[in-house]
């Protein structure tokens, strides 16, 4: 009985130790942008999921999840992938971002960069004590988690929080998976653009955050997923982004699917969305 008992514990302390989790505040003191003090349920967290010393492979990855901007599916996008990534080895870090709002932020439409970029900062900062290589730091994110996560691949030469060691903020790669990606009236999710731009925001704006307009031959290697009946995302999002990756040089690859509507991955097997991402990494040299 006392040998069953001691196996179970092993097993068990096996499986728990096999992902480490911590939460971590996304800022150290100020929050950049805040006009208010946010409460504990509010304030931007990093969620981090490190994978064990045999598995690790250095590789690290941004976990945006979605949510159009007005809630985020923090279980389902974000601790569900992080989770897989981890078990291959890979370190996976899920964003709580701030939502985009008026009451609480100075202009709302860049809160969510601010979070972004400093989760990308904070996991370069430590990448030697989290056993990472800070060249191998990537981001991936799903539906309006996709536009943010696009939006940090396209916005990174201009720092929105302090970073006075001038720490990159380019992703090395991003994977985006039925992502928003413009704010144009014809493409985008209009739920998103609402929240994060407001109701009738200036043509400048709109252009600075329709990503498939900020592209350049500087933008990260990027894998896309979609399918062509998304009812909530045009697939079409996907579409002229990988364009203008193509029209720049930029390495891309486009899955998409006939049927499967918007969240597909969701209902899929693990293995059948996360191993094409892989092949994608190991391809790119991640």
């Amino acid at each position: 009985m006392k040998t069953k008992i001691l196996t179970l514990m092993l097993f068990l302390m096996v499986g728990y130790t096999a992902v480490a989790q911590q939460v971590l505040p996304l800022y150290p003191d100020t929050i950049p942008g805040s006009t208010v003090k946010l409460s504990k349920e509010e304030a931007p967290t990093l969620t981090l999921y490190l994978p064990i010393k045999e598995k690790a492979t250095g590789t690290a990855v941004l976990v945006i999840p979605g949510g159009a901007y007005g809630f985020l599916a923090f279980e389902e996008e974000g601790i569900a992938i992080a989770k897989a990534f981890a078990e291959k080895g890979i370190a996976a870090f899920v964003l709580r971002y701030r939502l985009p709002k008026k009451e609480t932020m100075r202009d709302k439409s860049y809160g969510t960069l601010m979070d972004v970029q400093q989760a990308m900062k904070v996991i370069r900062s430590n990448a030697m004590n989290w056993n990472l290589n800070p060249a191998k730091v990537g981001v991936i994110g799903y539906s309006a988690g996709g536009h943010l996560a696009s939006t940090l691949g396209t916005h990174f030469s201009k720092s929105y929080i302090p970073n006075k060691g001038n720490i990159s903020l380019r992703p090395d790669f991003m994977i985006l998976v039925y992502p928003v990606i413009s704010m144009n009236d014809q493409l985008t999710h209009m739920g998103s653009k609402i929240n994060l731009l407001g109701m009738e925001p200036g043509k400048e704006k709109v252009d600075l955050f329709s990503n498939e307009l900020q592209v350049t031959k500087e933008t990260p290697p990027t894998y896309l997923t979609h399918c062509g009946d998304d009812s909530i995302v045009d697939v079409n999002n996907s579409i002229v982004f990988y364009q203008a990756l193509q029209k720049n040089g930029v390495d891309a690859e486009l899955h998409l699917f006939p049927k499967g509507n918007h969240g597909f991955t969701q209902r899929l097997p693990v293995s059948e969305w996360l191993d094409p991402m892989l092949g994608f990494l190991k391809r790119e040299g991640f």
